[in-house]
């Protein structure tokens, strides 16, 4: 939704006379990414509303959509953040690398072709219902950057600026909140119908990194490091040296290349999730309050 912000940047700059439709995308805006991140559509519009009455004094000190755009996520997230409800299939906060790789059964799936992946078909009504629903799964601090970067197109830095986490984190976080939707929409696809928690069984974890490292034979290590990189490769974020290193393992590596597909579908349908409309009586009201003030800290400017 950027794209809204950057169009409401432009009408403030070139057009004052059209004030409430650039409102009209800021809000919008919010809301949208509000439903993404809360879930709930009572929160999203107590975000809208807060967010607005904090951003209306100040819309006449921006002058690029970038800065613009780092402010009003940046007040978005730290609203949505304090919502108190929270979906009771959340897994626990911190999600680990090891966890999320695949294990033993997953692995013999992946190497004769009878895994289970998102298509990459245009999303039908039920399909981007169930997607929400799981990416409402995600804990917070994960979800948060996965809608930030992959449903709110911002880019890793501005993700930086908005969170106030390092660009290397920011990239840590994306590619476990990613692996995370990957492994429950495999999960559902296969059949499961309760919501799969992440299990911590270490004796799991060690028979899961061991089956990577057992079939990568003397790269043991070559797996596990790819595994890491997967979204970096996606991304074109990707070191070209070690681009290359990856698609040579990946050559000679059929469950990887199979898992990559499964991870780029899974990216593919967060990318084609269709905005939630806002709610009219609601947002045309907010407006009609906050478009008289906006007018003034206008001309307040100017003058």
């Amino acid at each position: 939704m950027r794209g809204d912000v950057e169009k409401a940047m432009e009408i403030i700059q070139r057009d004052p006379q059209a004030l409430d439709h650039a409102l009209e995308l800021l809000q919008n805006t919010v809301f949208s990414f509000s439903m993404k991140v809360c879930g709930h559509r009572e929160d999203a519009e107590d975000t809208m509303q807060d967010v607005l009455l904090k951003t209306v004094p100040n819309l006449p000190r921006f002058d690029n959509s970038k800065a613009l755009v780092v402010w009003l996520y940046r007040v978005a997230k730290n609203r949505c953040l304090m919502s108190r409800r929270r979906s009771k299939f959340a897994p626990k906060e911190h999600l680990s690398l090891d966890d999320l790789m695949p294990d033993a059964v997953e692995i013999e799936s992946l190497t004769s072709g009878e895994h289970h992946s998102p298509e990459l078909s245009v999303l039908k009504a039920e399909q981007a219902e169930k997607l929400r629903e799981t990416i409402h799964q995600i804990p917070a601090q994960y979800r948060l950057i996965l809608v930030l970067h992959d449903m709110e197109e911002l880019s890793t830095s501005e993700i930086a600026e908005v969170t106030g986490l390092t660009e290397a984190n920011v990239r840590v976080r994306l590619h476990r909140a990613r692996l995370y939707l990957r492994k429950q929409l495999a999960t559902s696809a296969a059949g499961v119908h309760e919501p799969e928690t992440l299990k911590t069984d270490s004796k799991r974890r060690r028979r899961s990194t061991r089956h990577i490292h057992s079939h990568a034979g003397e790269s043991a290590l070559s797996c596990k490091q790819m595994f890491a990189k997967l979204s970096d490769y996606l991304d074109e974020a990707l070191d070209p040296s070690l681009c290359d290193k990856l698609e040579q393992h990946m050559a000679e590596c059929k469950p990887c290349e199979a898992f990559l597909a499964t991870l780029k579908a899974t990216v593919e349908q967060t990318r084609q999730i269709p905005e939630h409309a806002t709610a009219p009586a609601v947002a045309a009201e907010v407006r009609r309050k906050l478009l008289s003030q906006l007018q003034q800290a206008f001309a307040v400017m100017k003058g």
